[in-house]
């Protein structure tokens, strides 16, 4: 085997190491809890609603964004994988910790630290690694694929918990689960997870400069040079309006396509289900083959006529169908996009620390979203909301698109720059 055959297989293994965490440890945390809804609901000594226990999702999506700055900084200064395992323990071990709560009160505190061990092991830590495992022209499509495996692990998890609480108990389903999560995690993290040692490790497309590897391994932007830009602005400012249609789309769909009898909600899910799958894995392979802005563009072309044909599918049955496919389609653009785009425009050097402040801003969307869209339509109906969702749309996709264009011509001059530097 060759020394580049031997880079290329370890650099795919992260991969593939990514794709189990997805699967498991991180699909246990982020799939599974509206699974426990009615169990939970059901044993009248917690004091859980509805309206309450939905309060766990909504929580740990605003204490997931505000922590994402902070740990975007302790990849910068900690050892690796002793972070990694403190966020499987927090993630994991908080979700077995569920078994103990008596108060809807402690379910939240426990949701809590389940969000900053997934922000940890997942939202930070998969692309942190991808990103210093691939070269920029080949980290898409890795990306894509290690993000797929939350997808597939899911089809399998589903079906398992299912039968855990039926048979076990929402208790021992916890614990069970939990467990199961951190018996995957851990071995993985002290086994297979590692950074690159030098430029040479890292895995790069065919006809990619070895030497421009070598820049950009190192090169990038602190985070305090990253915010001072405008077009980081323009990144900032487009994924909170990102975060506003993921939240209004994802959330409010089935209560409106529900006004049409005709349409059966349960398919519309999973058709979605089935297309965001096929959206990560074709997403980011396309992302290295058009670049940013070309992928930004379509992007937003895409998520645009999704929206529009869920506008006229409440008189048009097929356009649901067509909402699902290009929604599911369009997914690579928040789940991988905030990732790529992080590291194309400003670098490896402190690139936790700027996705975490993007994962910020996204969240902020996130959580702002939903409930903005069900105070346009107590007020003025679906079909206006839905429009100033396409206008959110518009506006995400100009900024984000501004900003990719922008920060690549920025980045031609500074990487001349440090390539003169190091020559000298």
């Amino acid at each position: 085997m060759t020394k580049q055959n031997k880079k290329f297989a370890y650099g795919w293994a992260i991969v593939v190491t990514c794709m189990l965490i997805q699967a498991i440890p991180y699909g246990v945390m982020a799939n599974l809890q509206p699974q426990f809804m009615h169990y939970v609901i059901a044993d009248k000594n917690l004091g859980f609603t509805i309206t309450s226990f939905s309060l766990i999702f909504s929580l740990g999506t605003i204490v997931s964004a505000f922590c994402s700055p902070f740990i975007g900084k302790l990849f910068d200064k900690f050892n690796l994988k002793g972070l990694y395992i403190a966020g499987a323990i927090l993630g994991c071990g908080s979700f077995a910790a569920f078994s103990l709560c008596q108060t809807p009160w402690q379910f939240y505190v426990v949701a809590a630290i389940m969000q900053m061990g997934a922000a940890i092991l997942s939202a930070i830590g998969v692309p942190l690694l991808i990103n210093a495992w691939f070269d920029s022209a080949s980290r898409g499509k890795a990306l894509g694929m290690a993000m797929a495996g939350g997808s597939i692990g899911n089809i399998f998890l589903q079906s398992l918990v299912i039968y855990a609480l039926d048979n076990f108990g929402y208790k021992a389903s916890y614990i069970g689960f939990g467990v199961f999560g951190l018996v995957v995690a851990i071995p993985l993290i002290l086994f297979m997870i590692r950074m690159p040692k030098d430029s040479s490790e890292i895995v790069t497309s065919k006809g990619n400069n070895e030497s421009v590897t070598k820049i950009s391994s190192t090169w990038g932007y602190t985070v305090k040079e990253a915010m001072s830009t405008k077009y980081f602005k323009f990144l900032a400012i487009g994924y909170f309006f990102v975060g506003i249609y993921v939240s209004a789309l994802s959330v409010q769909y089935p209560a409106y396509l529900h006004q049409n009898h005709a349409v059966n909600v349960g398919i519309i899910g999973s058709l979605f289900a089935i297309c965001s799958l096929a959206g990560n894995l074709v997403g980011g392979t396309l992302f290295d083959k058009l670049g940013s802005t070309k992928m930004l563009i379509v992007a937003g072309v895409i998520v645009a006529i999704s929206d529009l044909a869920l506008i006229y599918a409440i008189n048009i049955t097929p356009l649901a169908y067509v909402f699902a496919v290009l929604k599911g389609l369009s997914v690579f653009a928040y789940i991988m996009g905030p990732a790529l785009l992080t590291g194309e425009l400003f670098g490896n050097k402190e690139y936790a620390g700027i996705l975490g402040l993007v994962q910020l801003v996204f969240g902020i969307g996130f959580a702002f979203g939903s409930s903005a869209f069900g105070v346009v339509v107590d007020k003025a109906g679906y079909t206006v909301a839905w429009y100033v969702i396409l206008a959110a749309i518009i506006l995400a996709y100009l900024s984000l698109i501004v900003s990719s264009a922008g920060m690549q011509k920025l980045n031609i001059v500074k990487k001349q720059e440090t390539s003169e530097a190091n020559v000298a």
